[in-house]
Parts: C-alpha cells; structure tokens; sequence
C-alpha cells in the first residue's frame, strides 16, 4: 500500500510539474501538500487541483453571432486608430486600457449609461425588488451565495409572484456558495413557472471535482434595461442583522444603459453552461437601448478559469500602471500574486498615493493571515493601510487619480483571479470615480491606519499564522 501510495505520489507531481505547466507557485504549494500529506493530497488534488476546459465565452447562439463579432471589429478599429472617442476627451488616455479590455474580453465598451452606487444592503435589496416588481418580461438573478433566511425569502416569493404573472425568471446560483440551500426554497418559485439552476452541481452525492471552480458573480438583470452588479450576496448578513460582523459595508452599482445588455449576455452564457436547455440569445433579451440621459462609459469584464487571460486582474495592473497622483482599493480579501504586488510597490515608489483598505476582522482564517503577510511588503513601500473597523467590509472597488474606477465581485486575490468566475464594471467616468473616492476618504475615519511599526509588534505567533497561509495562499 505505502508503494502504491509513493508512486501515485510521484505520477501525481510529474504531473503537476511536467504536464500541466502551473506557474511556479501554485506548482511548489501543491507539492508540498503531496509530500506532507501523500494520501489527503492526493484527494485534495483530484477535487481541487484539476483545471476547467478552456472555452471561448463569445460563441453566441443564432444570428445574434455575427451582430456582436461585427460590433467587437468595429469597436477595436476604432480604438486601435484612437478615435472612438471625442477628440479632447478626458478619458481619451485610457483608450489602450478599452482595448485590451475588449480584444481579451470581448468587453464592449458603452458611453450612454446611468449609475447609481449603492453601499447599504438594505437600499440596495429594495431598489432591487422594487425593479423586480416592475418588471414586465424578464427577471434574471445570478448570485454566489443564497441564504433560506427573510431576505432570501422575500426575494423568492417576488420572483414566484412575478412568475405567475408571466414574467419569465430565471435564477442561478452556486452549488458551493449555496450548499446549505434547501431544494424547497425554489419550490413556489418552480411551481409558479420560473426556473432556478445551480452552478457546477455535484454529480456524485458529496463528492463535487469542480468545488474549486465557483461562480462568484452576483447579477440582476430586469427586461434587458437594469442591471445590479457587486459585492452583495443574498442574505440577512448583508443587511447588518448578524450579531459577529455587525454592519456590512459593501458596494453594488445599478446600472441603466448600453452595459446592461453585455450583462445580459454573461448571464445567458452562465446559464446554458449550467443547463442542458440552451436559451436562444434573441432580441427579446437585448432590447435596443432607448436614447438616454446617461453619459458614462464602461466596460463589463468577465474573467474566470475557462478563459485564455486573467482578464480582470490585467486590467487592474493596467489602470494601477497609469495613476499619476492617487491609488484607492476596498478589498475583503488580498492575497496578489506577483504581478499586482510588483504594480502597487512601483506605483507607490513613484510617488503616487497608494491607499488600500482591509477588514480588521477575519471571515476566513487562512485567507486573513495570507492577506497580513503581504501587508508588511507594502508598508515597506509607503502603501497606506487602513483596516476597517465599523462592521466587516466587503467592497471590491478600486479608483485612479479620481478619473477611472472598478467594482464587481473579484476580490485581490489569485482565487478571484484564477479560480472564480467573476464580473467587473470598469467606469470610465470622473463623477462617478470622484463618488467612490470620496466613499473611500469617508471609510478612512471608520478605519484604523496599520503603521510599520504597528506591523513589527504583531505577537510571534501571528507571524507564524501569516507564514504557514501565505505558503497555501496559491490555491486557498
């Protein structure tokens, strides 16, 4: 048994080593667990190590194909010449930014669209289910994580009510981050002709290969002209109402305009990968946007395992490579590989003010103490640290010089980057990024500033913690 063991060990790290080409990283955490736990490894490989099948996410159904591949050729030629945008516009320098964005991502890039920022749960669900209410054809819900509690409730009996109207709803979720989701939550909602699915679902009972590959998406999309996008999940958690995290600090946007429909594709796309019946992409679902106020620009990015690049954590190097005076991140999580450390450390050196944000309360043990191994490189560089103290903080949001902003649902973390399934909205707009500047600047009084000194009394065993978690951090 013990050789059977030791082969299948070394097959295994052949593998790892020779076959799957991982970067060096990942390739050294995962040989370390072989060594150390031969057996558990091997499991834990099996389950969390193997690699989703590429796939090109812009293979739409029908003749909808051909109108979107027109539009992406059009857009790129305009932004490879630099005239998609007004001459003397002020976001005329991000241009290469769009560009990447779109040839990557398939990211079309939208200029007639309204935004409004949410950062409480409670205005956010009810402007959501106030939409919801109003909607007349279609209700599309993408969400990580479902909870059977009030507000979960409330949502289901809304879409079951609007179901038996006739509206057509669809909800998915995912299998991993719902786990705890009962199978009659759904059934009001099922009976009154709506459809839920679930994310990567276990095929074998308790035994899921995909469980390390997780929609983290969190999408609203009503009619084909709202859309929600951001970090907050469904759960009585996210209003404020859990006794340990206190208030939930987070940011969603809704948004109206041209990105609502690049929204709506991402979510038809998610949905057929996780139904056998495949939804048509007809014009039903991509109503022509009627002539709006809205004057923002932006771009949804899509990124996850089964695409070619690490679409958003680019961009995010991207825009972090082009601050001249100011850099703001709100981040519940930050384990950055490489790439990312080396463009805050050199922005920071170059005299731009980095400022990120953390929760100062663990929701994850070992994700917590990966993320306060890195805190003392970027001290070091003269990154400002603040650790939020009001509730728990879970935003994912990053503004430059006041000019360009993100938030979605990818964390700073190689999960998010590599691993999750994740949407951002990348705005290219100076109003709405001063708005999420100054949210930022108003959270810096509810925070704590980590000083290197701070940083140098920690007890020795939390550096302990931090170094054991940072050695994983490649495939926590």
């Amino acid at each position: 048994m013990y050789l059977i063991i030791m082969l299948l060990n070394i097959f295994l790290a052949i593998t790892v080593i020779f076959l799957e080409r991982r970067n060096a990283s990942s390739t050294w955490a995962w040989l370390m667990v072989l060594f150390f736990a031969p057996v558990l490894g091997f499991i834990l490989y099996l389950i969390l190590g193997q690699k989703v099948r590429k796939r090109k996410l812009n293979k739409l159904l029908g003749d909808n194909q051909r109108i979107i591949e027109d539009a992406l050729e059009k857009q790129q030629q305009e932004l490879k010449e630099r005239r998609l945008l007004p001459e003397g516009s002020d976001m005329a320098e991000y241009q290469d930014m769009m560009y990447m964005n779109l040839v990557t991502s398939f990211a079309l890039y939208t200029s007639n669209n309204e935004i409004a920022i949410f950062t409480d749960g409670n205005q956010k669900f009810d402007s959501l289910i106030a939409d919801m209410e109003a909607a007349e054809r279609h209700i599309h819900l993408e969400y990580y994580i479902v909870r059977d509690d009030a507000l979960g409730r409330r949502l289901a009996a809304t879409l079951a009510k609007k179901a038996k109207q006739g509206v057509e709803v669809r909800f998915l979720y995912d299998h991993i981050g719902s786990s705890n989701l009962p199978r009659r939550f759904f059934h009001e909602l099922r009976q009154s002709g709506g459809m839920e699915a679930a994310f990567f679902p276990s095929r074998i009972p308790y035994l899921n290969l995909k469980i390390n590959y997780r929609n983290h998406r969190k999408l609203a999309i009503i009619d084909g002209k709202i859309g929600y996008i951001g970090g907050f999940n469904i759960g009585d958690e996210y209003l404020g109402l859990n006794a340990h995290f206190g208030e939930w600090r987070d940011t969603h946007l809704k948004v109206m305009g041209g990105a609502v429909l690049q929204m709506q594709a991402q979510f038809m796309m998610d949905w057929n990968l996780a139904t056998s019946g495949k939804v048509d992409l007809s014009s039903t679902y991509f109503p022509l946007p009627k002539v709006s106020a809205g004057r923002i620009g932006m771009q949804l990015v899509a990124s996850g395992p089964d695409t070619e690049y690490q679409e958003i954590k680019n961009a995010y190097i991207k825009m972090i490579a082009s601050a001249k005076k100011t850099i703001c991140m709100q981040t519940p999580y930050f384990v950055p590989d490489e790439s990312l450390m080396t463009a805050l450390r050199i922005a920071s050196l170059s005299g731009v003010r980095v400022s990120i944000m953390l929760p100062s309360k663990p929701d994850h043990f070992f994700v917590y103490w990966a993320t306060h191994s890195y805190l003392g490189e970027l001290l070091a560089s003269g990154v400002r640290v603040y650790l939020y103290e009001r509730g728990f903080l879970h935003a994912k949001t990053l503004v430059v010089d006041g000019k360009v902003a993100s938030v979605g649902t990818a964390n700073l973390d190689i999960r998010s980057f590599k691993l999750n399934f994740e949407m951002n909205a990348f705005i290219y707009d100076k109003e709405t990024s001063q708005k999420l500047q100054t949210l930022f600047q108003e959270d810096v009084r509810l925070a704590r500033r980590l000083t290197m000194e701070d940083y140098g009394r920690r007890p020795l065993f939390n550096r302990f913690k931090e170094s054991i978690s940072r050695l994983l951090s490649p495939i926590l």
